[in-house]
């Protein structure tokens, strides 16, 4: 594993709106060293994100160099030590050097301190508590580099003390394997999770909501889960302990299909069918109102929804469920037969809900009224009938034809 991060190899530390934050922390005898995750994605050769920075300068002081020099400094987390500085009009994180006073597995107290090594033992892994200088020489205080180049994810220090700070660390121990992961998971942080795996239940939704949906978004995290299933970790935050075996084989359904990995659905994939367990679910991890009316809809299963069904039929559903529901519906189901990947079937519906456009309806309630009738609840129950007959027709007849429907639908309801 490379010892130094060669600037002309990284464009991001070399770009303006970078070098202008770091001077104007280290202008006048100041230190500041880039932090975490955009170490790591450089060193393995992974798209960096975010840029974060660490500084032995308290939080008032950064907020004065980043604003003498004409930068923005948002106090975003000032009892945390962090500022987010605005250059060139992108954020960056800065936070001072801290250390654990207090901490309740949820959240902690903090003091600052100038010791870098102090600030790296309270990070959750060694690949996360790299810190590079603006020249690129690394600093690594307990073996990150090691690990990082065996595809290791490993707790800084004990596992269980690391864990009781912040449960979190739980399901951020599974994601960042299925993300940067490789073989099986470290024996003592595995063990580790097996045995605080309780303590998941202290988080708030919206946390666990945040690190379940990033796990699921890694390219194939069903390696991952499994084990977590075996674990007894899923059961933790699942209705159950969770359909692996269907997720897997949606991801193959991804994979086959060129199609993005899509976290919410493969969510879906781990339940239980039925609108139920999905919407206790959304509820307990905060889902927002589109989210959650995604996850009960896919999961409310409409059993005519198979390889065999109809083009005609399918065009009905597509207009009535939704293209995204119907779509997402005909995933899951295929999942759930364990047919392969390339089933020609399964395949051509998939297409029919991604290319069809469902056609507008050509009435309204004006032209129920122009025909005599009074406003009220019975006009739409017109409207109804002469949809589903179109529909039935397979949206051919036009406005001409459902208009000579409509009377017929009147004159049948007021026949004396």
């Amino acid at each position: 594993m490379n010892v130094k991060l060669d600037p002309d190899a990284h464009p991001w530390m070399k770009a303006p709106e970078t070098r202008a934050v770091m001077a104007a922390l280290t202008s006048g005898g100041g230190d500041a060293r880039f932090v975490g995750g955009a170490i790591r994605n450089a060193l393995l050769g992974e798209p960096v994100g975010d840029v974060d920075i660490a500084t032995p300068l308290t939080p008032d002081i950064v907020m004065q160099r980043l604003q003498a020099v004409g930068l923005g400094a948002v106090p975003t987390g000032l009892e945390h030590g962090t500022v987010t500085a605005i250059s060139g009009g992108k954020p960056f994180e800065v936070t001072t050097l801290r250390r654990d006073v207090e901490t309740d597995g949820r959240r902690a107290v903090i003091a600052f301190t100038l010791d870098w090594r102090e600030d790296a033992m309270r990070r959750d892994f060694t690949i996360n508590a790299l810190y590079a200088a603006e020249d690129g020489t690394l600093y690594d205080y307990f073996g990150g580099l090691d690990d990082l180049e065996a595809r290791r994810v490993r707790f800084v220090g004990d596992a269980v003390t690391r864990i009781r700070e912040d449960y979190l660390r739980i399901l951020r121990l599974f994601r960042f394997h299925a993300w940067y992961g490789k073989g099986a998971l470290d024996g003592e942080a595995l063990a580790a999770a097996r045995a605080e795996r309780a303590g998941l239940k202290r988080l708030s939704g919206e946390r666990v909501q945040k690190e379940v949906l990033r796990l699921l978004e890694a390219h194939d995290p069903s390696p991952t889960l499994a084990v977590m299933q075996d674990a007894g970790i899923l059961a933790e935050i699942l209705p159950s302990n969770g359909d692996v075996a269907r997720l897997g084989r949606l991801i193959a359904i991804e994979d086959a299909k060129e199609r993005k990995p899509d976290p919410l659905l493969r969510l879906a994939a781990l339940l239980e069918d039925g609108a139920a367990a999905a919407r206790s679910l959304a509820g307990q991890l905060k889902l927002s109102n589109a989210a959650r009316d995604r996850l009960v809809q896919a999961m409310d299963k409409d059993a005519r929804i198979g390889a065999t069904l109809a083009p005609a039929e399918a065009r009905k559903l597509i207009y009535r469920l939704g293209a995204q529901c119907f779509e997402d519906q005909i995933l899951l189901n295929w999942a759930a037969t364990g047919a392969v990947a390339q089933d020609p079937a399964w395949g051509a519906l998939l297409k029919l809900a991604r290319e069809w456009k469902p056609p507008v309806f050509a009435l309204d309630g004006n032209d129920v009224m122009a025909l005599g009738l009074e406003e009220g609840p019975e006009i739409g129950a017109i409207l109804r009938d002469v949809e589903g007959w179109w529909a039935d027709k397979d949206f051919a007849p036009g406005r001409q034809a459902l208009l000579e429907r409509l009377k017929d639908a009147v004159s049948k309801r007021h026949a004396p």
